[in-house]
């Protein structure tokens, strides 16, 4: 009886599914549900066949022979990857959108409606040869599928997308440097299409340029804008050209930071020596020194992440100008200890200096460093007297003389002004502690004004 059973109920079960199976052989209701769900087998086909591909040689441009074809060209601009100033180029990422009509892929529809497809179909048809002038590297993205979109409308009217990273050329113009303003382009243009048989034009005028939200590290983007404009060529003649300007202006606050406040303040650490005692030598030649290798060394980084022009960037008269400043304080020194020695030696010739006399009282007596324990008795006074010469001094004009002990100073006749700083070196360092500071505020006053 269990056996009997199992039979009745699987002969049942074969009964259902070949009912099942007639039902999708012989074309039931549930047959025509699935055709209309599922109806992909056989899409491609039609799509082919209804586009009329395999009719028409889609070698040649739409209308051949005729007129020239127009196609309508907008963007936008996804990125701005990178602005290389060392390679001179700029790398961008964008929306590349074509227009024509191409009466050849014209078909019948009831709705109206446009059917799109992708790189597939691309390939069998004709679009327009557009390239990037100037362009050093470009490549249309591929992840997951070529980014690439056809749309064919029933009146044949395509709309071609792609989405392309493009590496183009930017002449820049570095001699304002890091306060410049770059103005680049990307170019658009057939390849092998002149003016006579292809016209690129902006499909929507100056709306046919648009940008997402773009913000970079250096630059801020002042303009947008696009135009056109033709090109010569001496073997094939004239073309269609479109442009896509953007100008950049940079961001100073970088620099101001990496150079020029580290600038300015080794030339204000090379003033501190003017205040260090003229006879300590370590000291003043150590700072000069390092003041000297430390500017050096900006100005090789700074050249480093430039490229090798040929004239002078604003960044580099700053450095070098700066560079001068740090340099002359070391000359100052060199001229200072000079004058020194040429003095206590010209004094220990003439028996000026008394057998008593050290060093340290030395610096006392150029106003450089002072011993509570030293009496100095002041000059005696003096009665003005008109003299021709600016230069002459009261000792000088009267015939008295301090008394031994004073302070030291040697009879000298009326010489050059030269001759006055050799005799007294100590007024070398206390001119330059104004100098130096007054003619790097100037050069400062004037350098911001130019460039900013």
């Amino acid at each position: 009886m269990v056996t009997g059973g199992r039979n009745s109920g699987r002969r049942k079960q074969k009964e259902v599914f070949l009912e099942e199976n007639s039902k999708f052989k012989f074309g039931g209701r549930i047959d025509h549900k699935l055709k209309r769900l599922d109806s992909t087998k056989t899409l491609l086909i039609k799509s082919e066949q209804l586009l009329r591909i395999e009719e028409h040689d889609f070698a040649m441009r739409p209308g051949f022979g005729g007129a020239a074809i127009p196609v309508g060209i907008d963007v936008q601009v996804e990125s701005i990857d990178s602005i290389s100033e060392v390679n001179m180029d700029f790398t961008m990422t964008l929306y590349l959108r074509h227009y024509w009509k191409d009466e050849r892929l014209a078909f019948p529809s009831q709705n109206n409606q446009s059917r799109t497809f992708d790189s597939r179909l691309v390939k069998k048809i004709w679009v327009p040869d557009v390239f990037f002038v100037h362009s050093k590297r470009s490549f249309i993205h591929d992840t997951t599928m070529e980014n690439i979109m056809l749309r064919v409308y029933p009146d044949g009217n395509i709309l071609f997308s792609v989405r392309v990273t493009v590496t183009a050329l930017c002449s820049m113009d570095f001699s304002s440097f890091p306060l410049d303003t770059q103005n680049c382009s990307l170019e658009l243009e057939s390849y092998a299409y002149n003016e006579n048989d292809l016209m690129l034009y902006w499909k929507n005028g100056n709306d046919s340029l648009r940008t997402d939200e773009i913000v970079l590290s250096q630059f801020f983007i002042e303009q947008f804008h696009a135009s056109s404009g033709l090109a010569f060529y001496s073997s094939t003649g004239w073309y269609n050209r479109l442009f896509i300007t953007f100008i950049l202006r940079r961001h100073i606050f970088f620099f101001m930071l990496q150079t020029y406040f580290p600038t300015m303040l080794m030339v204000v650490l090379s003033w501190v020596s003017f205040w260090i005692d003229r006879r300590a030598v370590p000291a003043r030649v150590s700072l000069g020194i390092t003041t000297v290798l430390t500017m050096s060394t900006i100005i090789t980084g700074v050249s480093s992440s430039m490229p090798q022009v040929s004239y002078v960037k604003a960044v580099d008269i700053y450095l070098w100008t700066s560079f001068l400043f740090v340099f002359l304080s070391v000359i100052e020194y060199a001229a200072v200890n000079y004058c020194t020695t040429l003095e206590e030696t010209r004094k220990m010739k003439r028996g000026k200096i008394p057998s008593t006399f050290n060093a340290t009282q030395a610096m006392a007596f150029d106003g450089c460093f002072h011993d509570n324990e030293m009496e100095l008795t002041p000059f005696p006074r003096m009665t003005p007297t008109l003299t021709s010469d600016p230069l002459a001094t009261p000792s000088q004009v009267s015939d008295t003389r301090p008394i031994e002990g004073t302070r030291l100073r040697r009879q000298r006749s009326v010489r050059e002004n030269v001759d006055l700083l050799v005799s007294n070196s100590y007024l070398i360092d206390s001119y330059s502690r104004l100098a130096f500071p007054l003619s790097y505020l100037l050069f400062n006053t004037i350098y911001w004004s130019l460039y900013s």
